[in-house]
């Protein structure tokens, strides 16, 4: 029952001013939290996870969103507050308001139109999860299963709402789900047409409702789909798997499956686009003389020649070793930085090696502009 549940803003943690991308961070929180990955067996979190899923699939879609501040759970939830008469729906009969609509539109020229039909074809909403990458199975794509929730048909009553199978045409709108009024407004008559109060826009009735669905038709299940993450995906980023959402009503497509990338943060590289980026320490030594290093990237380490007289801070490119291209052959590259480490707990043998290379060392152009410029400064 709608009664008890709580306030969608409530549920994520935020306020009724809250911007999209704060919903966004917010559903993220909590889904990270009580993903049933994360706690297996969790019943208590089970329930959390699916509270937050139908939170954030209201207050994501700005129509939605813009019902449910208006309306509350009734500008969202058809089955609230449902009429009598058994399978009924709507708001107290005025559906999506067709009467007053009809009586305007009327008086303005706009003729009498038809309200939305609950049984026609709809597509059904898209699922939306997330999923947690090592940095190589982004890199490189995987093969991932996922959990998520999304609307069924009911497979105790196959989709039809009635424990016996026995559905009878409403008589009060003989099937079309619509009944027209005439109305005296201003002494003209005005005909207009609204959901059908009896059988909510269905056109059907079903006098013994099914008892696992209450009549519905449909469930809300937690399903586990393995899904195909291709290479170069990068984070925050969706994968959409066609077809895996929620399923469609009076024949609508079903919606799809989107899964939401997120990647584990790695000890060693970071990414920008398809680049991927290291630093690399060396020794003053190498960096004085040049030397070979052995230097990490995603296929291994790779042996580079290090040119003498390298100054810390310097890049250098491993072309066609970064993150492969999504949906084609190419690949980022391999940039790394060298960073090189001042030695410590010297002994004095080195420590004298080090006083005669300096006594022995020219200046360098750098320290002698730096030294005009302090000279320039103070003098």
């Amino acid at each position: 029952m709608a009664e008890n549940k709580r306030d969608y803003y409530e549920v994520l943690g935020v306020g009724k001013d809250a911007s999209a991308e704060d919903i966004k961070k917010a559903y993220r929180k909590g889904a990270m939290k009580y993903h049933p990955d994360r706690n297996p067996g969790d019943k208590e979190a089970e329930e959390k996870f699916k509270e937050i899923g139908e939170a954030y699939e209201v207050l994501s879609d700005p129509d939605k969103k813009a019902k449910y501040d208006q309306f509350g759970f009734a500008g969202v939830d058809p089955n609230f507050a449902a009429g009598g008469g058994g399978y009924g729906g709507g708001f107290g009969g005025f559906g999506d308001f067709g009467d007053l609509g009809d009586i305007f539109g009327e008086f303005f020229g706009g003729g009498s139109r038809q309200g939305p039909r609950q049984n026609a074809a709809r597509r059904g909403e898209n699922v939306l999860t997330q999923l947690e990458l090592t940095f190589e199975e982004a890199a490189f794509g995987c093969e991932k299963e996922v959990s998520a929730q999304r609307i069924e048909n009911c497979a105790a009553c196959k989709g039809t709402g009635s424990a016996d199978g026995v559905i009878e045409t409403c008589q009060q709108c003989q099937g079309t789900g619509q009944v027209r009024t005439v109305q005296n407004f201003m002494g003209m008559q005005m005909q207009s047409s609204s959901v059908c109060p009896r059988c909510g826009g269905r056109g059907k009735i079903i006098k013994t409702p099914c008892t696992t669905c209450k009549g519905k038709g449909k469930v809300r299940r937690t399903v586990r789909k393995k899904v195909k993450i291709p290479a170069g995906v990068d984070e925050g980023q969706s994968v959409r798997v066609r077809g895996e959402g929620c399923v469609g009503s009076g024949g609508g497509v079903n919606g799809d499956l989107l899964v939401q990338i997120y990647i584990k943060r790695h000890p060693i590289f970071t990414r920008r686009d398809y680049d991927v980026y290291c630093e690399v320490p060396i020794t003053f030594s190498q960096a004085a003389l040049g030397a070979q290093i052995d230097v990490p990237t995603l296929d291994g380490m790779v042996k580079f020649d290090l040119p003498e007289g390298t100054q810390t801070g310097k890049e250098f490119v491993l072309r066609d070793k970064g993150v492969p291209e999504t949906g084609t052959r190419r690949r980022g590259d391999h940039r790394f930085t060298v960073v090189v480490e001042t030695p410590t707990h010297l002994t004095r043998e080195q420590k004298e090696l080090l006083r005669q290379l300096e006594n022995s060392s020219e200046e360098t152009p750098k320290r002698k502009k730096f030294a005009d410029m302090i000279k320039d400064l103070f003098e």
